[in-house]
């Protein structure tokens, strides 16, 4: 670890932070989680709504898009929930460590506001539009000391990317071409093309993010792969409210026990999910190769079509990865008859009967009719957006 300073990376999410010390290892080629690490729940901060509800986000995207973003006073209540949880945690991890100038890393989901350093809209939470100014401020006044202004609020997609490309066990580290779907709270997809790992913002114009994505039962293709979206589509299905789903903790990997018992609720709600994880796989596998073709509508009617042109034509994936909670169910699932097998169908037979791929992208693809499962990986890489978040620190203070 430098001596200068400690490195930081916070993981904050939609219903929790998560920060970690990064250890820099052979002078910054690689790097890993360090021994310090703290987690705290916004709820357990006074002033936390319980029942917030997120500003509709067709009204959040059009603020962000004229740059008239104004916040409501809920929105402002349970920002201060979300900064004071990370002040919290990085104030934890600096007592532990007795290091008290550092250098800190922080990815947040939603989208950022003009400068990057504030939370312009967000599907599942406030928006906060001086996020960083706040927890700079916070940290201040803990006697803490930053050696670099926290350069701007990252993408916890991308950094899931970041970690999967210098964690030492990292799927992305052999890769030129790979795709990463992660699946929390949220859904956080990385892309990795040419070598390089891509920031979905750079390449908006022609490859749409899952969260952005809806599906023909008028879902954002996020349920179908974040747990909170698991298990809404399950209290969908029985007709009970998510908050009872959540009272008897019943977690996607509870919906699996209950669907391997035969509940019938339970198995159609494996059955979705294979069939549109497949749709999801499918679509990053002939965007890359021959560009957008219309299998997803969107969750913005006003965003524009994506472009079917660009630089990475017949390009193929190295690999498929699915990570965090997401790749935690697929690990129980494996081979099993719910979603493994079912989603393996179902892709296979998609690339089989496509009309866009042509066969020297099928015969890559399939083997004998069927997906290339060596193809298919799950990460074991669970605190990947903290880790970038600190990798994405780190090279910019580097450069």
């Amino acid at each position: 670890m430098d001596k200068d300073f400690f490195l930081i990376g916070i993981d904050g999410g939609a219903t929790k932070v998560n920060g970690w010390s990064i250890n820099v290892l052979d002078g910054g080629k690689f790097f890993s989680l360090g021994e310090f690490n703290a987690i705290k729940s916004y709820r357990e901060i006074p002033g936390y709504i319980e029942n917030f509800k997120p500003v509709d986000i067709n009204t959040q995207l059009a603020g962000l898009a004229s740059g008239n973003i104004v916040p409501t006073n809920e929105e402002v209540t349970q920002g201060k929930t979300y900064t004071q949880a990370v002040a919290q945690v990085i104030e934890s991890i600096v007592r532990k460590s007795g290091k008290n100038r550092i250098l800190l890393g922080i990815g947040m989901p939603g989208l950022k506001t003009k400068d990057e350093r504030g939370i312009g809209a967000m599907a599942n939470g406030p928006r906060i539009v001086r996020y960083a100014e706040d927890i700079e401020s916070i940290l201040q006044s803990a006697g803490i000391e930053l050696v670099e202004p926290i350069f701007h609020i990252g993408s916890d997609a991308y950094y899931c990317g970041l970690g999967e490309e210098f964690a030492a066990e990292g799927q992305f580290r052999n890769a030129e071409n790979s795709y990463y779907l992660g699946g929390g709270t949220g859904a956080a997809d990385a892309i990795k093309l040419r070598g390089e790992v891509v920031a979905l913002d750079q390449i908006k114009d022609w490859f749409i993010k899952a969260w952005e994505m809806k599906s023909d039962e008028n879902r954002s293709v996020e349920k179908y792969v974040s747990s909170r979206g698991i298990q809404s589509i399950y209290a969908d299905i029985v007709q009970r409210d998510i908050t009872q789903i959540e009272e008897q903790k019943i977690y996607p990997s509870q919906i699996r026990e209950h669907a391997l018992a035969g509940e019938p609720a339970a198995c159609e709600v494996f059955q979705t999910l294979s069939l549109h994880i497949a749709v999801l796989l499918y679509e990053r596998i002939t965007t890359l190769y021959c560009g957008w073709q219309g299998l997803f509508q969107f969750v913005n009617p006003k965003r524009a079509t994506p472009s079917k042109t660009h630089p990475y034509h017949k390009s193929l994936f190295d690999s498929l990865i699915i990570g965090q909670r997401l790749g935690d169910l697929f690990e129980e699932c494996r081979n099993d008859k719910l979603l493994w097998n079912p989603m393996m169908r179902q892709l296979s037979r998609l690339i089989a009967q496509s009309t866009c791929l042509d066969e020297p992208a099928k015969q890559y693809y399939l083997a004998n009719g069927q997906f290339r499962t060596e193809l298919f990986k799950i990460s074991k890489l669970r605190e990947a957006p903290a880790i970038g978040a600190g990798i994405d620190a780190y090279l910019k203070r580097r450069k």
